[in-house]
């Protein structure tokens, strides 16, 4: 079953779209069956800045070895933060695919 989908008006800003389509459904203007998902490879990742307590022990190691390694203290503990977060995402998506034990 095919459908005619609207067409958006043209917009002058993103203002003017934003509002656009805060009040609109897509639905009539996407057909939301065929469409595929994509990367955006180079887009620069958007950040947030959080509080972290850390006792003061620790962070003065850490920025010893952000020293040694010449990289500000931040920029290793996230490098840190994501390779851990990535050695373990394989075990999880392992035991998430297994079947339950009876």
């Amino acid at each position: 079953m095919t459908s005619t989908r609207e067409r958006p008006a043209r917009f002058r800003n993103e203002t003017e779209e934003r509002a656009f389509w805060e009040t609109h459904d897509s639905s009539a203007y996407v057909d939301w069956e065929r469409a595929t998902r994509i990367r955006f490879p180079n887009l620069k990742p958007s950040t947030k800045a959080i509080s972290l307590r850390l006792p003061v022990d620790l962070l003065e190691r850490i920025k010893v070895a952000a020293n040694q390694r010449d990289v500000p203290y931040q920029s290793l503990i996230k490098v840190w933060l994501a390779e851990r977060v990535d050695a373990m995402q394989p075990r999880e998506e392992l035991s998430a695919s297994l079947p339950p034990d009876d």
